[in-house]
């Protein structure tokens, strides 16, 4: 799996290994600005899209905009990440799959079908 995921303050495959996620395999790139947000989205070519409402120097929200009217790969999931849920109701609103408090990244059900293949860490360990 390709993860790209445009957040300027948490480490994002930190966060998913810390909830339990098994990263094993995926391929995970952080943005930390949405500097030139399309030609990574482009480049990257990722399954899975994470974005973060409060990014600077353009907001989540406006890279989703720009997304969806560009003629750029949709990703297969673009999750709306922010710490304000009305930021990631927006998201969705406006075009978004899904949507989670970034503290509860790990709850994302993009994840599970992945999960089902690689249990999770957590439950590894206490086989």
């Amino acid at each position: 799996m390709r993860v790209l995921a445009f957040e300027d303050h948490y480490d994002i495959e930190a966060m998913l290994v810390a909830g339990g996620v098994n990263t094993e395999g995926w391929v995970i790139e952080q943005r930390w600005n949405s500097s030139d947000a399309l030609q990574h989205i482009e480049a990257f070519a990722p399954d899975v899209l994470l974005l973060d409402h409060y990014m600077p120097p353009v907001t989540g929200r406006e890279v989703l905009k720009a997304l969806l009217a560009s003629s750029v790969r949709r990703p297969t999931t673009i999750a709306a990440i922010s710490s304000d849920p009305s930021k990631n109701e927006a998201m969705c609103t406006l075009g978004a799959n899904l949507a989670v408090v970034k503290f509860e990244l790990d709850r994302l059900p993009c994840w599970t079908s992945v999960e089902e293949e690689a249990p999770r860490k957590d439950a590894q360990s206490s086989s």
